[in-house]
């Protein structure tokens, strides 16, 4: 199963830099859809966990608006749209997976969108991704906890006399 999600962020990776690169070029052709089902039937023999890659593509673009504003305070000196595209995808895989994919531990979310720069980004992209995701995890965890109150009973109003 982790190697397949593994491939399935690939796949996700793959459709995601075309997605925005044709968008950005105005390609009224493009159907996102018909793009999934072309990169996911190459590695059919190998991809079990079609769900997890249409989850998390749908979700990156579903997402983008608000995945970015979390980024940019923590790269302020780069603006989203100059960070390398393929950069700023990885970045917002990852960034999607710690927030909505609570059955992957953070840090194999983390070392999967390092793996991810490496394979495919530039020499410096690992060590980029890596603090950039890793800085969101801490702020993540320092985020204080809003403590729940359960009661089994009702809790009554005082009444005056």
């Amino acid at each position: 199963m982790a190697s397949n999600r593994h491939l399935g962020r690939i796949i996700a990776l793959q459709t995601l830099y075309e997605e925005e690169f044709r968008v950005e070029a105005q390609d009224k052709s493009f159907d996102l859809d018909e793009v999934i089902s072309r990169n996911i039937s190459r590695y059919e023999e190998l991809v079990e966990d079609t769900d997890f890659i249409y989850a998390l593509i749908y979700g990156v673009v579903k997402c983008k608006e608000q995945l970015d504003k979390q980024l940019q305070p923590v790269a302020p000196e780069w603006p989203i749209d100059q960070i390398a595209r393929m950069d700023r995808i990885v970045l917002r895989i990852g960034l999607y997976e710690l927030n909505n994919e609570s059955d992957v531990p953070p840090k194999v979310v983390i070392n999967e969108a390092v793996e991810l720069a490496k394979a495919f980004g530039a020499e410096n992209s690992s060590k980029f991704i890596n603090g950039v995701l890793g800085t969101l995890l801490r702020q993540k965890e320092e985020e204080p906890k809003v403590a729940k109150v359960v009661t089994d009973k009702p809790i009554k109003k005082k009444t005056s006399k």
